[in-house]
Formats: C-alpha cells, sequence, structure tokens
C-alpha cells in the first residue's frame, strides 16, 4: 500500500510546560478586560457577551438575537431582582464601580508537567498538557470506586473486572477535577462517571445493548436519577425497580451520594444535564435502527446531547462550592459549556475510532459520518474531524474568556477554570488510556 500523502497543516499542540486551559482562559480574560477598559476610559463597561472570534463558520451559527441579548441577560442576572426588600438578595454588581469585587486569582497550576509513559496525542490536536495526577489520590479513589462497584450496587461479573481496571477511572477523575478538596468530592463525579458507562454498555453498546426498547430502559433508569411520585399504592414497585439490574442500581447509589452533598439546584442542574444525555442516546439508537447515516451537522447536533456534558457541569459541586443557578443557567455560560462538552466528545470520537471500527456493527463516528457523507477518504475524513474539534475548542476558549472578562464574580471565575480542567484533564485520559484506546495509522 503506497504511503499516504503528508497530511496537511495542523496546530500545533502545545510543549510541556505549557500553560494549562484554565491559565490560557484567565489570561484571555485579563487581556479583554484591559482592552475594555483602555476603550471606555479606564471604567470597566457594562457586562456584555462579545461574538467569538471567526472561524470560517458562517455568522448565522449563533442567531443574531441571541448574541445581542446574551449581555443584557447576564448583567439583569447579576443586578439581582428590585424592588422593596429585594436589597440584600443581590449576587453581585459587575457593571457597578462603587462596589469592590473581591479579586480572583487564577488558580496556578502545578510546575511542568511530567510526560506519562504511555499514550500518543492525536497530531495536530489542540490540546493542553497536565500534570500526572496525584498518584495517592488515584489509588484511593481507585480503592473505593472498586468496592462501591462491587459490594454497594453488585455492579459487574467477575469476567468483566478487567475492563473495569482498565477503564482507569480513578486516574481520570483527579486529572479533571484538580480543586476537589478531598477524596470525597472526587467519589461523588467517580460513582457517577461509573454509573453513567454502565448504562451506556449495557442498555446502548458493549454489553448487551439495543437500540430496540432503549427508550423505556432509559425512562426507568432515569426515574433512579429524578424520583418518581406516585401513589402508595404504586410506589413501593418503583422502589423495587430500582435494584432490578445494575444500570438502575449504580444510578440510585452514586445519585444519593451526589444529593447529600450539593445544593438543590446543582442537584436538579445534574438531572437535566441526564435526561439531554438520555435523549442523544435515542437519537443515536433511532439512527441505527433505520441504517440512517446523518449529515454531519445532524450528527453535530446528537453529539451536542449525547456527550460528557454531565461531567463539567457538576464541577462545582466537586469543587465544594456553589455556582448560584442563574448564572449557571445564563446564556452566555450555557454556551460556554455546550462547547466544552462538544470538544470533549470529539476527543472521544478521535481517540476511539479504531476500538469502533474493530466492534461489531456500524457505529457512527464524527470521522465516519464525514467520510460517508463528504465521499472522502478515511484518512481525510479523520483529519477534517482533528480541525473540527480545534475550532470547537478555540470557540469554547474565547466563549469562556469573554465571560470571565464581562463577569469577575468568584464562583464563575472558579467554575469557567474547572470546565477548563475538566476539559484538558478529559483529553489528558483519553491520550494516556492505551488499555482502551489506540490511533488510526494515518500519519
Amino acid at each position: 500500500m503506497p504511503a499516504p500523502e503528508p497530511s496537511p497543516a495542523q496546530p500545533s499542540p502545545p510543549a510541556a510546560g505549557s500553560p494549562s486551559g484554565a491559565r490560557v482562559l484567565a489570561e484571555a480574560a485579563a487581556r479583554a478586560r484591559d482592552i475594555r477598559t483602555a476603550f471606555s476610559g479606564g471604567r470597566s463597561p457594562a457586562p456584555s457577551l462579545p461574538a467569538p472570534p471567526p472561524t470560517g463558520a458562517p455568522a448565522a451559527d449563533v442567531p443574531a438575537a441571541e448574541v445581542r441579548t446574551a449581555g443584557a441577560d447576564l448583567g439583569r442576572i447579576l443586578r439581582g431582582p428590585s424592588g422593596l426588600g429585594t436589597v440584600g438578595l443581590h449576587l453581585a454588581r459587575c457593571e457597578s464601580t462603587s462596589a469592590p469585587v473581591e479579586k480572583v486569582e487564577p488558580l496556578e497550576p502545578p510546575t511542568a508537567p511530567t510526560a506519562p509513559a504511555e499514550g500518543t496525542p492525536v497530531p495536530g490536536l489542540y490540546h493542553h498538557p497536565v500534570p500526572e495526577p496525584d498518584p495517592v489520590r488515584v489509588e484511593e479513589v481507585s480503592r473505593r470506586i472498586k468496592t462501591w462497584a462491587l459490594d454497594e450496587v453488585d455492579l459487574y461479573p467477575e469476567d468483566w473486572e478487567d475492563q473495569f481496571d482498565g477503564f482507569s477511572v480513578g486516574r481520570y477523575m483527579v486529572a479533571c477535577h484538580p480543586d476537589a478538596p478531598t477524596v470525597d468530592h472526587l467519589m461523588l463525579a467517580t460513582r457517577l462517571m461509573v454509573a453513567e458507562n454502565a448504562v451506556d454498555d449495557c442498555y446502548c453498546e458493549d454489553h448487551g445493548g439495543s437500540p430496540i426498547g432503549l427508550g423505556g430502559r432509559l425512562l426507568l433508569a432515569h426515574t433512579a436519577l429524578d424520583p418518581l411520585y406516585t401513589t402508595a399504592e404504586y410506589q413501593p414497585r418503583w422502589a423495587e425497580s430500582l435494584h432490578s439490574d445494575a444500570p438502575r442500581r449504580a444510578y440510585r447509589s452514586a445519585m444519593e451520594y451526589f444529593v447529600q452533598a450539593a445544593g438543590a439546584s446543582q442537584s436538579d442542574r445534574f438531572r437535566h444535564d441526564m435526561a439531554r444525555l438520555h435523549m442523544g442516546y435515542l437519537a443515536e439508537a433511532a439512527w441505527a435502527q433505520t441504517d440512517h447515516v446523518p449529515e454531519v451537522w445532524e450528527y453535530l447536533a446528537m453529539r451536542q446531547f449525547n456527550n460528557f456534558r454531565p461531567c463539567p457541569t457538576i464541577t462545582d459541586t466537586v469543587g465544594g462550592y456553589e455556582l448560584p443557578a442563574d448564572l449557571h443557567a445564563a446564556p452566555a455560560m450555557q454556551r460556554v459549556i455546550a462547547l466544552a462538552g462538544n470538544a470533549t466528545t470529539i476527543v472521544n470520537d478521535l481517540y476511539s475510532y479504531t476500538k469502533e471500527l474493530a466492534s461489531p456493527g456500524h457505529h457512527l463516528n464524527l470521522p465516519v459520518v464525514i467520510a460517508e457523507r463528504e465521499g472522502i477518504s478515511d484518512r481525510d475524513a479523520y483529519l477534517k474531524s482533528v480541525e473540527v474539534h480545534n475550532d470547537l475548542m478555540h470557540d469554547f476558549e474565547a466563549a469562556a474568556a469573554a465571560l470571565a472578562a464581562d463577569c469577575p464574580v468568584p464562583s464563575v471565575q472558579r467554575f469557567l477554570r474547572g470546565v477548563a480542567a475538566w476539559v484538558d484533564g478529559n483529553h489528558y485520559w483519553h491520550r494516556t488510556n492505551t488499555y482502551r484506546y489506540s490511533l488510526p495509522d494515518f500519519w
């Protein structure tokens, strides 16, 4: 077979010791604040959400009305309620120069990352290296999650143990949540991650999953996260059903731990994002049942729902603080979270590409969809998928930096840094998990 032609120029990943994604966002936000202050005569302007820099996509990607109103919505939220008796309810006044705002320093990244012994990054993929996760925490989280899986929820049979260990979930979660104050906080995310993967494997994919009847299974599993309120006659049957299979047992237990540590709005936020995830599962299942290969834009729409979004959205709970509900729901913040989820999910498509091609059935991922819909080679489709990821990452960083500059509220600043750290840690885990992933021979 002739050697492939040289790949098109791709952005080079940062070298070891480069700033983390969190630092990149902090520095970009600081520059944006300096520029805005200079153009406003030294006075910080009212909050607004500038459009991200062009990436080759048409301006219609973000409706003009949404761009115009995002800043106004954020300003309204930060001003808080008005009227008699509401003075004490204000969250912050980012637009006011009379009320000082607490200075928030970016989380200092550890010293230069040490290169792990295993794993090669996708050539040309834009990413930020991270330090090796704390081995003491990794070992403790790995020990605790296995005890939970075996003793509390009876998650898997003995012959799945190698796969459970090979998932390396302890290393994954410690890398993604560097600001978690304790191992107990890390375990909140770790149980939910394992439970979500149990649902994916057992209901959708590797271990007996099927698109047929998936909607009913997902609905009943979702009641382990979002409890059923029904009559006394039928309540016991529902409660009993939560122990009927491994995915529901895992969801029920992981959510019980989570709600004990999370605020009410944080718990409801997570339930909402899990409903989004389940809707994405159902879209993919429907396409599988009809042998439909979606258009590329349709696939990317599905992946905005069937993606990692529930993981970074709980970064404040895992960090031991709470981003107020209105600030989390602000359109500018929702855009940041969606872009983070979209970029990290394309990372999964790229690193799991060869694994999925070797599995039975026809698996949809971005390179496969681009190759089939745009009539290009597998190699060119894979390289184009790298470009899609890089565009999403740049959009994510631009949107996060703009929001950080517009809203110097401590919880917002920390949440944005936490999401950036999750994005970096997610790439780290995919790159280093050679038990699960290997790269195609396209270079």
